[in-house]
């Protein structure tokens, strides 16, 4: 387990606005898909949390994990004494708790999309997902075709083709970072270790996601790491 230091002069602002800092616990940067959602969505927003970091598929990893949660597994955001365990649900908290920031488009029709393919990725994907693990530091070159698989990058692609053309103005899903985004981010980092070809406009999109600030920090953080989980070579 990882800890990180508490600003101390940041820490003292929340406590006289009468808030506490909240922690996000996550599995390892390089490895957990899940963790990385709410963590790139609360750097992006510039939302303070500490940081604990559980190393997955350790001999102690469940008990850890046990510390904060029932459901075995992570991300999990502390809240006071409230626990949230599940990624999306996490950022909808998110969203609700600082509503100025923007979390979500402004607009209704876009919200109710954003809301609709973040959902998806949420519940789906199950073929990339089995086939295509996230493992930022390494490159699988034409490994995962699955025909599941690439069914699902068709429907990615669409869903990308779609947003951007309609909202995102050739920038983000939906103009500006959003939770979306945050939730595509990481078939954005399969999409770059399995190397899979995509339209010149969607590969601008990916790699506008790979540079946006917070994502460029968990990447750098990911790479980082130096441990390797038995299913990886």
């Amino acid at each position: 387990m990882q800890d990180t230091e508490l600003d101390p002069v940041l820490s003292e602002t929340l406590q006289k606005a009468g808030r506490h800092m909240p922690t996000l616990v996550i599995g390892n940067k390089n490895y957990s898909s899940w963790s990385m959602r709410p963590w790139v969505t609360m750097v992006a927003f510039d939302i303070p949390f500490k940081e604990v970091r559980v190393l997955l598929d350790q001999p102690e990893t469940a008990n850890e994990i046990a510390r904060y949660t029932g459901s075995g597994r992570v991300p999990v955001l502390l809240d006071g004494d409230m626990a949230i365990w599940d990624s999306l649900s996490i950022c909808e908290y998110l969203a609700e708790q600082f509503p100025d920031r923007g979390l979500w488009p402004a607009r209704t029709d876009a919200r109710a999309i954003a809301r609709s393919i973040t959902a998806e990725m949420h519940s789906g994907f199950a073929g990339l997902r089995s086939a295509m693990s996230m493992d930022i530091r390494a490159r699988y070159p034409g490994q995962g075709r699955t025909a599941a698989a690439q069914a699902d990058i068709a429907r990615v692609c669409e869903i990308w083709e779609e947003c951007l053309s309609q909202f995102g103005h050739h920038e983000f899903l939906f103009g500006d970072f959003s939770i979306a985004d945050a939730f595509y981010a990481p078939v954005v980092m399969r999409f770059v270790s399995y190397q899979v070809p995509l339209a010149p406009a969607l590969q601008a999109y990916a790699d506008r996601v790979c540079a946006h600030p917070a994502v460029a920090r968990w990447i750098a953080e990911a790479l980082a790491e130096k441990e390797v989980l038995p299913d990886h070579k």
